[in-house]
């Protein structure tokens, strides 16, 4: 595979244009940008007749403005663009002859984790394997998962959510964790879907699967975007019944987050298209609406076998739990389809009828970077002893390489400032080094001004590993005032009330990647360079085998074979298996997943939110 060159059938990532969606309504507050209004808005207002009092003096006077709404609001984002695209400063990207030798041996380790990554990738993409997707389809006369997709989804690519999930757990392999996740549009509208894939495992639910199916849940929730769930579901692994059923984050979080989901007018729909046993029922039930496939689809708490043993009467899972019935008799699903094409296209329908008003689609202007997006490979860190300036990589994904830098010259181990991607305004904040004193109280006031700006955040991290600890009173004071000011930092990150990404572009080591927006700190996404690295400290930088009490031998075999684990459990594809990630991303592809990402977020922005609170109660 060539330098830099993605896999055309297993890449993940696709630009799609975005189109905004929903009508704005003067009510709503958006839940991530409590902001004014933007004078777009008010226009769409004033052309549709509407005259609210909070409007007239705009309508009457122009562009004056009332106190409530801040002026950095009451510009389009093409004006804005023309005005900064001449005066943003702008990087220097060159690879100097200097850093040359570090840029290949890092080109070398992309090339190496890129081609395991393509592999991983064509592996979870055939599902449960050939024999499988073949039973699936010829006798149980249903549709692969992906192929259901493409029926329900615009015909355009998809964002798919930790397609790795599920690889090497310790009760086996679980391809995509049994399901697959992502965010794509159905007529037009950014939706998380949740699918069953009944070729791995029967479509029985392991641990790993109800972490990826909360995950999708909680980025509906955070990002406020409607949610499909196809239900294909045999229940859960009743050998691992103690991690599915029992906990607080277990199976029985899914159905609360539908309830919750609901009141927060989150708009669910489901699809029963193939057998939804024990737990998996409540998901369809619980939906706003849902659609049950004739022939293939059935509901019940206990199937056919589980009568037998419990009457000794055989009754036909038609019978038990068919579609007929539970669209005649039950009432449980709305819908009746006779295949699983009028099925999703019932979905398409249902979702029509939202009340979602599209807008006129907006092209945002915007440069390329300057540099090619190619050569991040060789800017993707093969070890943090290999790291290049960090504004070589922000070149090669800023609109036309500008960068309006805050404290250029102050805790330089930390860059922060302003730039824009695929026209989008977003602050900055990337490891430079080690997070010093200095460079945390930077990031600590430029986090709070991006909060209250209501400016999205990119997290660009690559922290230390492991300090080395004091040896001297000095050294101990300087420790002491530099782990105060990361929390001062961690707690300016925790509460910035504004979308944030973070995108782990070397090491993820330590308390560091806390303060850098780590997965514990909630951001809306969190994606993986392949080359990345996720642990408490880093394998080459242990010296010795932790030990409890007075004793201070080391044992130079446990300390190998303590290496040894960290080391496998610290590479981007352990971490992504496991959901300690949204997914492994390309570098190369780092500025299309960013600007979608942006796209999604921003939907929410345009939805009407009555003012009401409960959910949909079905009969």
């Amino acid at each position: 595979m060539a330098p830099g060159q993605a896999p055309s059938e297993t890449a993940m990532w696709n630009n799609i244009t975005f189109c905004s969606i929903c009508k704005p309504s003067p009510n709503s507050t958006p839940l991530l940008l409590p902001r004014g209004l933007t004078l777009d808005r008010v226009f769409q207002r004033k052309c549709k007749g509407n005259s609210k009092p909070s409007t007239q003096p705009l309508q009457s006077e122009g562009l004056k403005r009332p106190c409530s709404v801040l002026p950095s609001r009451l510009v389009s984002s093409k004006a804005k663009f023309r005005r900064y695209a001449k005066t943003y400063p702008v990087l220097d990207g060159r690879v100097l002859s200097v850093y040359r030798h570090v840029f290949e041996e890092n080109l070398r380790n992309s090339e190496a984790v890129v081609k395991r990554y393509s592999e991983l990738l064509e592996l979870v993409s055939k599902g449960g394997g050939e024999n499988a997707i073949l039973r699936h389809t010829q006798r149980n006369k249903k549709l692969f998962v992906r192929e259901r997709l493409k029926l329900l989804l615009d015909d355009e690519s998809f964002l798919e959510l930790s397609p790795l999930a599920g690889l090497n757990m310790p009760y086996g392999d679980v391809p995509a964790a049994g399901c697959l996740t992502g965010i794509g549009k159905i007529c037009g509208v950014w939706c998380v879907f949740t699918a069953n894939d009944a070729t791995v495992k029967g479509g029985t639910i392991y641990p790993i699967g109800v972490k990826k199916q909360l995950r999708a849940q909680e980025i509906a929730m955070q990002n406020r975007l409607l949610s499909v769930y196809l239900v294909d579901s045999g229940g859960a692994f009743l050998p691992l019944q103690s991690e599915l059923f029992p906990d607080k984050a277990h199976g029985g979080r899914v159905f609360y987050n539908e309830a919750i989901m609901s009141a927060m007018k989150i708009p669910q729909v489901a699809v029963v298209c193939g057998s939804c046993v024990a737990g998996g029922a409540y998901v369809p039930t619980m939906a706003e609406e849902a659609v049950i496939i004739d022939k293939i689809g059935t509901l019940f708490l206990a199937g056919p076998p589980l009568v037998k043993a419990a009457t000794g009467e055989y009754v036909s899972p038609e019978d038990l739990g068919g579609a007929k019935l539970h669209s005649k008799v039950s009432g449980c699903s709305d819908h009746f389809a006779s295949s699983e094409k009028e099925a999703y296209e019932c979905v398409r329908n249902v979702i029509s009828t939202l009340n979602y008003e599209p807008l006129p689609d907006e092209v945002i202007e915007h440069d390329g970077p300057l540099y090619s997006s190619d050569e991040l490979l060789g800017l993707a860190p093969r070890d943090y002893r290999c790291t290049l300036p960090v504004k070589l990589i922000l070149s090669r994904l800023l609109d036309g390489s500008r960068f309006q830098e805050f404290k250029a010259d102050y805790g330089t181990t930390l860059v922060t400032g302003f730039g824009h991607v695929e026209g989008h305004l977003v602050g900055v904040v990337a490891s430079n080094g080690e997070l010093t004193h200095d460079a945390s109280l930077k990031g600590s006031h430029f986090v709070q001004l991006c909060s209250h700006r209501s400016i999205p955040i990119l997290f660009f991290q690559n922290t230390a590993p492991h300090a080395a600890e004091p040896t001297s009173i000095s050294q101990a004071e300087a420790h002491s005032n530099r782990l105060k000011a990361q929390a001062s930092m961690m707690a300016a990150v925790a509460c910035a009330a504004v979308p944030k990404i973070t995108i782990v572009i070397g090491g993820c080591y330590g308390s560091e990647s806390y303060v850098m927006c780590g997965r514990s700190f909630g951001p809306n996404f969190l994606f993986l360079w392949p080359n990345a690295r996720v642990a408490l400290v880093d394998s080459r930088h242990l010296t010795a085998v932790p030990q409890t009490g007075d004793s201070d031998s080391t044992d130079e075999s446990e300390l190998k074979r303590l290496k040894q684990r960290l080391e496998e459990e610290s590479s981007a594809f352990y971490s992504s298996a496991r959901l300690w990630d949204d997914g492994i991303i390309l570098p190369q592809n780092t500025r299309k997943v960013i600007a979608q990402c942006l796209q999604i977020i921003q939907q929410q922005t345009y939805q009407v939110i009555p003012p009401y609170q409960h959910p949909v109660i079905r009969m």
